[in-house]
């Protein structure tokens, strides 16, 4: 089986395909498992790799996608959603949720519905590349698309 049979990278290939034909799934023919990995497989600022972080935030789940070149800030992130708690979710939950193994997170096609918020920063690049299922597939696309495929909020979540 290749990694495009793979049922979670197929996941993402379809909702990337519905929202542009035009984009595919790349396969890395190393891993993509970090943002520095991935970088240095594409070639590109490691600024320039989607990192998808699944949070817990008080009774939900919650998408936050960031550089790769920053860290997501907790405050920020309790303050946009006007929370008081948040923490990193658990492996097992990121699989329950997204339906994607960390290090594969991609920002579409999650088995559940989840608000998504997309960092600011993440504009200064011409182009992006996000996982797509597996450590070793991503997508090319830009910071518009990326807003819209995803439907996400642009916002300040970055230290």
């Amino acid at each position: 089986m290749t990694l495009l049979e793979k049922e979670p990278v197929k996941r993402a290939e379809k909702s990337i395909k519905e929202y542009n034909n035009e984009m595919s799934v790349i396969v890395l023919d190393s891993s993509a498992k970090t943002a520095i990995e991935a970088a240095s497989s594409l070639g590109c600022k490691v600024g320039a790799i989607v990192k998808s972080l699944l949070f817990k935030t008080e009774n939900t789940f919650t998408l936050f996608l960031v550089s790769g070149d920053k860290k997501a800030s907790l405050n920020k992130i309790k303050k946009t959603l006007n929370i008081k708690d948040a923490s990193m979710a658990s492996p097992d939950d990121v699989k329950n949720i997204t339906g994607y193994t960390i290090g594969g997170v991609s920002p579409v096609g999650h088995l559940n519905k989840i608000e998504i918020f997309i960092d600011h920063s993440l504009a200064r690049f011409e182009n992006l590349y996000a996982a797509a299922g597996h450590p070793n597939c991503v997508f090319k696309t830009n910071f518009d698309d990326l807003q819209k495929i995803t439907n996400g909020f642009i916002k300040d979540i970055t230290q």
